[in-house]
């Protein structure tokens, strides 16, 4: 049996302002209608078992959510309070798999790739699957067609054509000269951070060479809660863990491990140039999306989430407007807008983080206005959700349903509100806001106070379990 492991971890800082650390690219609809995560599960091979999702605990109703949109069962949704890299996340999903008494062969993929050419990719994970049998250490190695910069190259012998080779080294990201050798070759491969292992055979091996890494996440597993659909570890044993992807902890070091080929179209999608190389162009060559006008413009990426962009006489460029940020860069170093972020972070900008529409596991808000000692949201709760039983220290809080029907407990009352009527939530007051109704409710929120932040709720009651 297969069992697919997902790892949705990532925080896709290259692909900034629309990626952003609490709703990273794996959730965004970039190539087609469905999300990369989405498009990640609804690939695997039909006789795989349901996956196994390995994201961070922000993440955890993203992820349920988007599988629900897809009718996807899971196996487990295991929930890392802070990200340590692919190798110990792997190993807390062979673990928990062994603690079941199974051993199955695991397919470990990541959640934000484009592959276009399913039945090549069935057919290298039917090969691969053979040979993992076997207790191989098996990753599925990319054919290059180009001295990619971006990506890292695996070392083969591949002396002579046949279904596997084993590895002589793996390489980071070259330069373009060493990228250009790895081409000529013909034994080198991209790094697709696809594997297929047994449970234990990897286990096996990390033990051998990463003891530490091992023993952390067993000990992190012992003691693993179940929290509504998600498994949690045990966070003072995991937050020690070292943090290492599985190329540096086992791959590199086992005498285990074997290359794949894998000859189709793939991308990691790492970067605005190779969303722009992987979809459809218009006849100057172009990408676009949104509300966009263009005249004299060739070669570039351009994105509208809300607003017109006009663009005149340009070219290799990447622009991206969204609701609170815009974003202009040439095209060729769309990879270092990684750095864009760096500076964010440092200067302390929410928009490193967040986007101006948070998503919460009830539905979403939306802040469009604030200013000196106000701010007012749009907010939308899903039919049958409620928010948590609550209160501010430091603010006041005015809601005013637009559209639907809102249950409100404000202190010792309860009542209903409909469409156009308002009531007042003082500072301090225990309150909540709930949809019972069979649509989606949208209100306008207008808070007053010396100070607004998001951590200025004390939760006494929540049907998700948060602090």
């Amino acid at each position: 049996m297969i069992v697919p492991v997902i790892l949705s971890g990532g925080s896709g800082t290259r692909l900034w302002p629309l990626s952003r650390k609490n709703y990273p690219k794996q959730f965004l609809s970039l190539v087609n209608e469905t999300t990369l995560f989405q498009d990640t599960i609804m690939r695997l091979p039909y006789d795989a078992s349901s996956p196994i999702v390995v994201c961070n605990e922000e993440h955890r109703f993203i992820v349920a959510e988007q599988l629900r949109q897809i009718k996807s069962n899971n196996k487990a949704i295991i929930l890392e309070p802070i990200g340590k890299n692919t190798a110990p996340a792997i190993a807390i999903a062979a673990l928990q798999l062994l603690n079941n008494k199974e051993d199955p062969l695991l397919l470990v993929l990541s959640a934000d790739h484009l592959i276009k050419n399913i039945k090549k990719f069935h057919e290298s994970i039917k090969t691969a699957s053979k040979i993992a049998e076997q207790g191989k250490l098996v990753t599925l190695g990319i054919s290059p067609n180009k001295p990619e910069t971006g990506y890292g190259y695996i070392e083969t012998n591949n002396s002579e054509v046949c279904d596997f080779y084993s590895i002589s080294s793996f390489t980071e990201k070259p330069n373009l000269e060493t990228a250009k050798k790895y081409l000529d070759s013909g034994k080198y491969y991209w790094n697709s951070g696809i594997f297929i292992f047994k449970a234990s055979s990897y286990l096996k091996e990390l033990e051998k060479y990463e003891p530490e890494i091992f023993d952390i996440c067993k000990k992190s597993c012992i003691k693993s809660p179940k929290d509504l659909d998600f498994i949690r570890l045990d966070n003072n044993e995991f937050k020690k863990c070292p943090s290492k992807s599985i190329d540096y902890a086992v791959m590199e070091k086992t005498h285990i491990g074997v290359v794949v080929p894998f000859d189709t179209n793939w991308s990691d999608i790492g970067s605005w140039e190779s969303l722009w190389d992987s979809r459809l162009k218009d006849s100057n060559n172009n990408v676009s999306s949104g509300d966009v006008i263009l005249n004299k413009v060739t070669n570039s990426y351009i994105h509208s989430s809300n607003r017109l962009i006009a663009a005149n006489d340009l070219s290799d460029l990447v622009i991206i407007d969204t609701q609170d940020a815009l974003l202009v860069s040439s095209k060729r170093g769309s990879q270092e807008i990684k750095y864009i972020v760096e500076k964010l972070k440092i200067n302390n900008r929410i928009e490193s983080d967040n986007h101006r529409k948070i998503y919460r596991p009830w539905g979403y808000f939306d802040s469009i206005e604030f200013g000196e000692g106000f701010q007012v949201k749009r907010i939308f709760v899903n039919p049958g959700a409620k928010l948590s039983l609550q209160k501010h220290l430091h603010r006041a809080e005015h809601w005013v349903v637009v559209k639907g029907s809102a249950l409100v407990t404000s202190g010792e009352k309860s009542f209903k509100l409909e469409e156009n009527q308002s009531t007042y939530i003082p500072r301090g007051e225990i309150h909540r806001l709930e949809n019972n109704g069979n649509e989606t409710l949208e209100i306008i929120e207008i808070q007053t106070g010396e100070y607004l932040g998001e951590d200025d709720i004390i939760r006494l009651k929540d049907d998700y379990e948060r602090n």
